[in-house]
């Protein structure tokens, strides 16, 4: 195997461990890899540090080779090696960079993504306010909004707009100091230990903007909330920016102290919600023209309504795909996307629908009357609605089959048996299936 295909067979085994593995841990410890070359069914990674070499090894080697394994479809080793730099393997620019800009200690920039700016933020219903008040802070630091708090579940966006408001700042020639809570806990805890506080808190006091990412992992930690209560104080009145991220709102922060929980609502408190369809599309469109790859719009829609909830599941799944079409030469279409995508798409829908909602649904959706789907008759597209509600109602609303023949004009069990069949038969095959079920889905969960 050539170089080349050696890194197309990382390219989706990075794609799928994106799927896998927290953000940070994905950033910290696998974006850097790189695949140098394949023989004799062993793929050969580097990793750019003896120590990151040793982490891989120790936390992850198990689940690099099962999924380089499920790439490929058949067994294959995966050495790991400290090897020399090189473009990460998903083919993106060389991270991490460093903007040129002032520090506010005189020491270099803290490293921030390359990829995370605002002019390759986008901006949808669900994610406009917080993209807003960003782009205000990062143009006027300490004139508005302060602090600014920004909220979401996991992969939706927060750090990459702290990294976006401190790429301007450098550009503006403002000094800034980006650290994760963890990195400023830790470093707060080493200054006690080396007797070097009054360096920290220059370190984090003598700047003009403040980017605190996972402000959540303060909660409970007394002699370090103490420590950031003061620095906030002190930036704050002298109309320093403070920008902070967290996975709850203030008011979730329980063992949070009552004086740091009132001042974080001083400024503004803005929530950044999974991205809608059109969004989750319009992403996936930035994506691939990023890529260079050209793909259709029943290929992004099918990802776009397979994905839902996480901003970096989109880029993952793209990669995924990418990589699979690439190694196997082929084209990307609807059955290459379901074949890269299988996991996802079968799997069940989390929590429990409702069966009266699941029948609406699906009789709205194929444009029949709820009563036809219990009646008797067998027309071609009233059974195919009933099958596809037969499948939904046992996969996503656990229902047993003879409550499913029950719920439907009183059917035989082994009516439903050979209904849900049906649909599972043409499910891999049939890509109209496979949107019908994830619109329904979609929409059923809201």
């Amino acid at each position: 195997m050539t170089e080349l295909r050696a890194s197309e067979v990382w390219r989706a085994v990075l794609g799928d461990l994106q799927l896998q593995v927290p953000r940070p841990v994905y950033d910290t410890w696998l974006r850097g890899t790189a695949a140098v070359s394949w023989t004799d069914d062993v793929l050969y990674v580097t990793a750019p540090t003896p120590f990151a070499l040793e982490w891989l090894e120790r936390r992850m080697y198990p689940t690099i080779v099962a999924t380089a394994r499920k790439v490929l479809g058949y067994s294959v080793d995966v050495r790991l090696q400290v090897g020399r730099d090189g473009p990460p393997a998903d083919g993106r620019p060389a991270e991490p960079s460093e903007p040129t800009g002032p520090s506010s200690s005189g020491a270099r920039l803290h490293v921030l993504n390359s990829n995370y700016t605002f002019s390759r933020f986008v901006v949808g219903t669900s994610n406009r306010l917080p993209d807003t008040a960003a782009r205000a802070v990062a143009e006027a630091p300490g004139q508005t909004y302060n602090p600014l708090f920004i909220h979401s579940g996991v992969g939706l966006g927060k750090t990459h707009l702290l990294h976006a408001i401190a790429h301007t700042c450098a550009s503006n020639g403002v000094s800034f100091r980006y650290a994760t809570c963890e990195q400023f806990t830790n470093e707060f805890i080493g200054s006690i230990r080396n007797r070097t506080t009054e360096e920290f808190r220059s370190k984090y006091r003598d700047t003009q903007v403040l980017l605190i990412d996972d402000i959540q992992f303060i909660d409970g930690k007394e002699q370090t909330q103490d420590a950031f209560f003061h620095t906030f104080n002190e930036l704050h009145n002298a109309n320093r920016q403070v920008v902070l991220t967290s996975d709850k709102p203030p008011k979730a922060l329980s063992s949070l102290e009552a004086r740091l929980r009132s001042r974080f609502v001083w400024g503004l408190v803005a929530d950044i919600q999974p991205p809608d369809l059109e969004t989750r599309m319009a992403i996936l469109r930035r994506k691939a023209g990023e890529l260079r790859l050209s793909l259709e719009e029943e290929v992004m829609e099918l990802v776009a309504r397979v994905v839902r909830h996480n901003v970096r599941e989109l880029e993952g799944s793209l990669n995924r795909i990418l990589a699979l079409s690439r190694l196997h030469n082929g084209p990307v279409t609807t059955s290459l996307a379901s074949q890269a995508l299988a996991d996802l798409l079968y799997q069940p829908s989390p929590g429990h629908m409702d069966p009266d909602a699941v029948v609406e649904e699906v009789a709205r959706h194929y444009r029949v009357a709820a009563q036809d789907l219990s009646g008797t008759t067998r027309r071609k597209n009233i059974a195919r609605a009933r099958h596809v509600a037969m499948y939904i109602l046992r996969r996503d609303a656990g229902m047993k089959d003879t409550d499913i023949g029950r719920l439907l004009g009183g059917r035989a069990h082994s009516t439903v048996i050979a209904g849900v069949a049906k649909v599972e038969s043409s499910i891999g095959k049939d890509p109209q299936l496979q949107k019908d079920l994830l619109a329904i889905k979609e929409a059923i969960l809201g």
